[in-house]
């Protein structure tokens, strides 16, 4: 059986999860968050993130790749569309939830349930808004003639979905008024089987978050969400973390080694 190195409170992966469902493959889901799972995560990656997907010999780690090693190892019910075009197209979106949408969501979360000892910077929600305005209106152009981002429902609709999910909440939300084909798009998301039950493991996370053995007091950053932070003008909040000891950073990200068995069908290397 296919394991899974998840958390219902990773974007990342809550789409590889998406995914699975989508294509009908069951896993043994292991909350990877947890810190008393952390050694087991290290053990599979060593930068200690989810998800990482390990089946049979086989370990992926990063939520693309591991999408990308679905899409060729279980083919059906394909999350890339088939056109060359439209392939890029979901890729590229997935990109730009995955660089640019979620590290808005995720800087801003923060005050939502770590434990803080102070109040979100004044301007950061201004900035998270006037940066996800372009992306709202060009969603609302691309689903103006189009049932899903892409076409057919594919990996750019699932990379999105857990972020749009939060927007009310992290007050960051689109309007019906100035968006109504992305609204259209959502509430059509929200009613898929797989969508629902994403919602559904999410709301179980938060509302038991408190009880749960994971950090809240030092943020895990990473180069997208550091990115942003800087760019927006917060490195003195951002450096004042660090000074204080509420920063944690990946570890190294070097790959699973190969066994025989999955490498198979590769040539091996000639003696001279």
């Amino acid at each position: 059986m296919i394991k899974l190195y998840d958390s219902a409170f990773s974007p990342f992966a809550r789409k590889v999860r998406m995914v699975l469902d989508h294509k009908g493959l069951s896993c043994d889901a292991v909350d990877g968050l947890l810190k008393s799972n952390h050694d087991a995560l290290k053990a599979v990656n060593g930068r200690i993130e989810v998800p990482v997907l390990v089946d049979g010999d086989i370990v992926v780690v990063n939520s693309p790749d591991i999408i990308a090693y679905l899409d060729d190892r279980y083919p059906a019910n394909p999350v890339y569309p088939p056109s060359p075009a439209a392939r890029v197209h979901a890729r590229a979106w997935e990109r730009t939830s995955d660089t640019f949408v979620d590290p808005i969501f995720v800087d801003i979360s923060y005050w939502k349930w770590a434990e803080r000892p102070d109040a979100m910077p004044q301007g950061l929600l201004d900035a998270a808004r006037a940066d996800l305005a372009p992306v709202y209106d060009a969603l609302e152009k691309e689903l103006a003639h189009r049932e899903f981002v892409s076409g057919a429902l594919s990996v750019a609709d699932m990379a999105l979905f857990p972020h749009l999910a939060s927007a009310r909440v992290m007050e960051v939300e689109f309007s019906p008024q100035a968006h109504p084909n992305l609204t259209r798009w959502f509430k059509q998301m929200r009613a898929l089987p797989i969508c629902a039950a994403d919602l559904r493991r999410a709301r179980d996370f938060v509302v038991g978050l408190k009880d749960r053995d994971v950090e809240r007091r030092k943020i895990f950053w990473r180069g997208d969400r550091v990115e942003w932070m800087l760019a927006r003008g917060f490195h003195g909040w951002f450096f004042d973390e660090i000074k204080q000891g509420r920063v944690a950073w990946p570890g190294p990200a070097l790959p699973a080694p190969m066994t025989l068995d999955a490498g198979a069908d590769l040539p091996s290397a000639k003696r001279a």
